[in-house]
């Protein structure tokens, strides 16, 4: 019984920060009321997912942001996102993606030279893998082949590199450095992070 208690104080409690939180970047106080429902409903029954504890308030808060943006895109997808919905989550100190894209460019660099530029060609430029084939001078299914190739080497780099936790949406919302990322120079990747 106390336990239960603890549990709907705690629930209470953030459903009320949640509501300051939300109330501000919607119209009005009942749809506020109906996304802190929905954040708190989907929560609970993903709070299983969530590996590390102590980063409850920075996942809550991600769903939370998720569900406002996903209210605006639903109710009026031709009006931008309120000003500082948007710049709050790229001000956000420690962005795991964006540190975690830091470290990304130290094991591209260690791939073999055939299998970094069509990594590069396909996600950084933007190539179309058809454009990048040509600029190869490869078969279209070489050229998805090399790409498909290099992003598993890639991932497998960076699984040995770092732990990362994701949300419900498979958006990163947290990585750990594990140390295990030396690339073929001696370099560790995920020391620059």
């Amino acid at each position: 019984m106390h336990v239960m208690q603890t549990e709907d104080v705690l629930w209470r409690d953030w459903r009320t920060q949640l509501f300051r939180f939300v109330v501000k970047r919607v119209a009005d106080e009942a749809t506020a009321e109906d996304i802190v429902h929905d954040v708190l409903a989907r929560a609970y029954t993903k709070h299983d997912t969530l590996r590390d504890g102590r980063k409850f308030e920075q996942w809550l808060y991600q769903i939370t942001r998720n569900a406002v943006i996903d209210h605006y895109r639903a109710r009026r997808p031709s009006e931008p996102l309120p000003a500082d919905l948007v710049a709050e989550d790229e001000a956000t100190p420690g962005s795991a993606r964006r540190e975690l894209a830091r470290c990304m460019q130290p094991l591209i660099d260690s791939l073999p030279s055939h299998y970094r530029d069509a990594i590069v060609l396909a996600e950084m430029e933007g190539l179309t893998q058809q454009d990048m084939a040509h600029r190869l001078g490869l078969s279209l299914s070489g050229a998805k082949s090399r790409v498909q190739r290099a992003r598993r080497m890639l991932e497998e780099k960076v699984l040995a590199c770092c732990r990362i936790e994701f949300d419900s949406r498979g958006d990163i919302v947290d990585y750990e450095s594990t140390g295990g990322c030396a690339s073929d120079s001696g370099s560790d990747g995920c020391d620059n992070c």
